[in-house]
């Protein structure tokens, strides 16, 4: 085990958010801005790139080019390392941003990598690399969602990743193919080949509202599937603000009392 091995709980359903227990010297990584609480003697410290041993041996330089590749995927400059530095076990806490839930990985159980999108790191065990993944495709590099730039997660200990909604994991065995909505994939293994394909029909492709471009997976391997991306969330959301604060739905309320007190404040 190269990596710090860490025990976890789980906690909520919707707004989860899990609990990392640290032996001494023991270090989880985290995004910033991920912290919900911890334990005393337990050490914070805001460090360039993922804090992983390739990363720490490869100076100034090195640390500057994974800083710079996760500017690349949306990710802050920095992340937040959390130490256990007493005597006994201690307990740190990191929060979902959005409804959904977190889903460890133990990467050692898939072949030390796992590919997921750009914001779905949360935490991870130190030691575990968190890089970017250049997708060689064209079709899926500019309709995939994602874009050229996904996240990949390298090592043998425990990651965690966020996703909207619900979580469906499926194994896909050898050749067998699933397509998804591009937005709805979260993380995949290595092994599984991604791919973007169009909507078959034209009056399907204008009018069905699922888009025009569908993910295709296909097997061997491990995908994992949101049932509310954020950015179908934010949009809806966007949709039903008043027209006064920046949405584009209607400037009145749902509620006929409230629209009645809009119209008499005009």
């Amino acid at each position: 085990m190269n990596n710090h091995e860490i025990d976890y709980k789980l906690f909520g359903d919707d707004m989860q958010y899990v609990q990392v227990e640290l032996d001494p010297q023991e270090t989880v990584v985290a995004e910033a801005g991920a912290l919900m609480m911890m334990d005393d003697k337990i050490q914070m410290e805001t460090i360039f790139g993922d804090g992983s041993k390739g990363s720490s041996q490869s100076g100034l330089m090195g640390k500057l080019i994974g800083a710079g590749k996760r500017v690349i995927t949306g990710e802050s400059l920095f992340m937040t390392t959390f130490t256990n530095v007493g005597t006994g076990k201690r307990h740190v806490y990191f929060a979902s941003p959005y409804p959904g839930k977190i889903i460890p990985m133990d990467l050692s159980q898939y072949k030390g990598k796992i590919i997921c999108q750009k914001d779905a790191f949360l935490a991870a065990a130190k030691g575990v690399s968190v890089g970017v993944e250049f997708q060689r495709k064209i079709g899926v590099g500019f309709f995939g969602g994602e874009g050229f730039i996904m996240q990949k997660l390298e090592g043998d200990g425990v990651a965690f990743v966020h996703a909207g909604g619900t979580i469906h994991r499926k194994t896909l065995q050898h050749g067998e193919v699933l397509r998804v909505d591009t937005g709805c994939l979260v993380a995949m293994t290595s092994d599984v080949d991604y791919n973007i394909e169009t909507v078959g029909g034209v009056k399907t492709a204008l009018f069905g509202g699922e888009g025009i471009f569908l993910a295709t997976l296909r097997g061997p391997g491990t995908v994992w599937i949101q049932s509310l991306p954020f950015s179908r969330l934010a949009s809806r959301v966007f949709a039903a603000a008043p027209i006064s604060q920046g949405g584009g739905g209607r400037s009145t309320g749902e509620g006929g009392i409230g629209g009645l007190f809009d119209m008499f404040n005009k």
